[in-house]
C-alpha cells in the first residue's frame, strides 16, 4: 500500500482486507514479545491512563478531561502520554521487573510514524544498569522480526538486519562524525552553553534568536544525525547529553552526559531507555524547568505529580526503556505506515 491508496473508512471491508495481514503480523508480533517477557520473569502490569500530570516534558502535549465526583465537585485529569510515572510507582511499591502494553496520547501529533493514540511499550528492571535494558532493546526488536518471519528491515530505500550486531554510538561521537561539531564542548555543569553550539551548528542547521541549546541540539539530531543511524543494521546511540537527560541519572564518571539511550533502524527511533533517576529534588528541578520552558512557548503548564516525585525517592535503582510497539510491528511487516498497522486508525481518518 503506498501514500495514495483510497480513502475508504478503516471500518470498510476493502481496507480491513488490504492491511489485515500487517494486523496479523501486530498479533504474532505481541504474542511472541509476550511470552520473551514471560520467560524473563517480568510480570505484566496495566496502569491507569487517566493521571494527574501525563508527564513533564517541553514539547509533549496531553488531552485533557474534568471528571466529576460523587459531590459534585471536578479535577482536572490528563490522558498520560506514558505510563512511565504509574510503573515507576510500582516499583517503589516493590517491583522488580514489569512491563506493560500502554495505550499512550499526544496531541499534535500526526504522520506516517505518528498517531494521537498508540502503543507504548515500557519495561522496567529494578537493581539492573541499563546496559540491561539496552540488550533486551535488541533482543526484542529481533524476536519481532522473527515473529514475522522478515529478514531485513525496509523503510523509506533505507534497509537494516534486526539480526546483526547492533552498532554503539555516543551521541557525542555522532555529532562529530555527521556534523563536525563537538558537542561535550557547549557543555559545562550538566547545563548547555546556548553560544557555543549556535556557533558550532551555525553553518549546519538555521538558528533563529528564539532557539534554545536545546532546540539547536534537536535541529542537528534531526537533519544530520538520525537520517544515518539504523542503516545495514540496529543503531544504539548513548550517552544523551546532560541537558537532554529528561528522567536519566547522571553518568558517574562524565557528568556532561547521562544514562539515556535511544534505539534506531533505518533511521526510525525505535526506543528511548534511561538509567532511572532516583533524586527527587533534581527530578523536581528538572520538571519545574521543562515546564517554565512549555509555559513561555505554548502558555501551558501541567501539574507535577507529588506522589510520583514521592515515588522516585523511595524507588531501587532501576533501569527502563520505552519502545513504540507500532512503529516496531510497521518494520516488521514491511508496512509503509503506522496507521497501516493499528486496528481502528483515528477518528475521521483513512
Amino acid at each position: 500500500m503506498g501514500g495514495t491508496e483510497s480513502i475508504s473508512p478503516w471500518w470498510s471491508a476493502t481496507r480491513h482486507a488490504d492491511v489485515r495481514p500487517f494486523l496479523a503480523a501486530r498479533s504474532a508480533v505481541t504474542r511472541a514479545i509476550r511470552a520473551w517477557f514471560d520467560e524473563q520473569g517480568f510480570a505484566e502490569v496495566e496502569t491507569g491512563i487517566l493521571q494527574v500530570s501525563p508527564g513533564n516534558e517541553t514539547h509533549l502535549h496531553a488531552p485533557c478531561t474534568e471528571l466529576t465526583g460523587a459531590g459534585g465537585g471536578r479535577a482536572t485529569r490528563y490522558l498520560r502520554t506514558s505510563p512511565e510515572f504509574a510503573c515507576k510507582k510500582l516499583l517503589a511499591a516493590g517491583e522488580a521487573k514489569i512491563f506493560e502494553f500502554a495505550r499512550v496520547f499526544r496531541d499534535r501529533e500526526r504522520g506516517d510514524l505518528h498517531l494521537p493514540e498508540f502503543t507504548m511499550l515500557e519495561w522496567y528492571r529494578a537493581n539492573a544498569s541499563y546496559d540491561a535494558v539496552m540488550a533486551d532493546s535488541v533482543v526484542i526488536i529481533a524476536r519481532a522480526a522473527q515473529a514475522t518471519g522478515i529478514g531485513r528491515f525496509s523503510f523509506r530505500g533505507r534497509i537494516a538486519d534486526p539480526f546483526a550486531e547492533p552498532e554503539l554510538l555516543t551521541v557525542a561521537a555522532a555529532f562529530e562524525r555527521f556534523a563536525g561539531i563537538d558537542l561535550l564542548a557547549t557543555i559545562d555543569a550538566g547545563e548547555g552553553d546556548r553560544a557555543g553550539l549556535a556557533r558550532a551548528a551555525s553553518e549546519r542547521v538555521r538558528i533563529t534568536d528564539d532557539d534554545t541549546w536545546s532546540d539547536i541540539f534537536s535541529k542537528v539530531l534531526v537533519e544530520h544525525v538520525e537520517p544515518n543511524l539504523g542503516q545495514g543494521r540496529l543503531t544504539v546511540l548513548f550517552e544523551y547529553p546532560a541537558p537532554e537527560a529528561a528522567l536519566a541519572r547522571a553518568k558517574p564518571s562524565d557528568p556532561r552526559v547521562a544514562e539515556r539511550f535511544e534505539v534506531y533502524a533505518c533511521g526510525v527511533e525505535l526506543a528511548n531507555g534511561f538509567g532511572e533517576l532516583t533524586d527527587a529534588r533534581e527530578q523536581r528541578r528538572r520538571f519545574m524547568q521543562a515546564m517554565d520552558e512549555k509555559q513561555r512557548r505554548y502558555g501551558e503548564r501541567y501539574p507535577l505529580d507529588e506522589d510520583f516525585l514521592d515515588a522516585v525517592a523511595k524507588m531501587p535503582e532501576a533501569s527502563g526503556v520505552a519502545l513504540g510497539f507500532d512503529r516496531l510491528v510497521m518494520l516488521a511487516c514491511g508496512a509503509l505506515r503506522i496507521d497501516q498497522v493499528v486496528w481502528t486508525p483515528p477518528l475521521g481518518e483513512a
